[in-house]
């Protein structure tokens, strides 16, 4: 895929889930027939493919999203590496060693999330400090306001998938890691997981 456009239409889908051409033109700045024609392109390589979704009245409204192969496109961060370290470490220490290292990693990502955090002004400021920290590990991801008054946290990829479907130990660290960046004055809960079929990861940020 060598056409500019058709990779910011496949960056859209990505970031932001099913669309309509209609609205990847207006996210986009281009026409709805613009955004079809890299559509078509993307559904020639089998990266994208289109569903009919009603929604009340009216004719049935196409709708775009990304496959498996779309998927793949963002990379899963040195997959393999990964997978293998986690096989020797099971084999050389067990569970009990695959926990000290996961925990190795909550400690240093830790310091560095308090750094970038110290200093904001509001719960809001924090967030979205946060998903700006996070979005430059890779995970694609935004702050925006929940439907409670809260705030959310939305991480639309995964650099590590691999591994946290292989370790769910990476998961459950992240959420704790989350909660002790934030302080013990707010509340984090996982509202959307990819590892149980989401399209993102979503974590619901509340004071307590």
């Amino acid at each position: 895929m060598k056409h500019r456009g058709s990779l910011r239409v496949l960056h859209a889908l990505k970031a932001a889930g099913p669309q309509t051409a209609e609205a990847l033109g207006r996210r986009l700045g281009m026409t709805a027939v613009g955004a079809r024609q890299h559509l078509a392109r993307l559904q020639e390589e089998k990266l994208v493919e289109a569903a009919e979704r009603s929604e009340g009245v009216g004719r049935p409204k196409r709708t775009w999203s990304l496959t498996d192969a779309g998927h793949a496109r963002f990379p899963d961060n040195h997959a393999g590496l990964t997978l293998e370290l986690i096989t020797a470490i099971r084999k050389t220490g067990g569970e009990a060693m695959l926990d000290t290292v996961i925990g190795a990693r909550e400690h240093a990502s830790l310091q560095t999330y308090r750094r970038a955090l110290a200093g904001a002004r509001s719960l809001k400021e924090q967030v979205k400090r946060l998903a700006k920290i996070r979005s430059e590990e890779g995970y694609m991801a935004t702050s925006a306001a929940g439907p409670d008054g809260g705030l959310l946290l939305i991480e639309n990829h995964c650099p590590i998938c691999v591994a946290a479907k292989s370790c769910q130990g990476f998961c459950r660290s992240e959420l704790a890691l989350f909660q002790a960046a934030l302080g013990s004055d707010v509340t984090v809960e996982r509202a959307e997981h990819i590892l149980s079929g989401a399209r993102r990861c979503v974590y619901r940020i509340r004071p307590r």
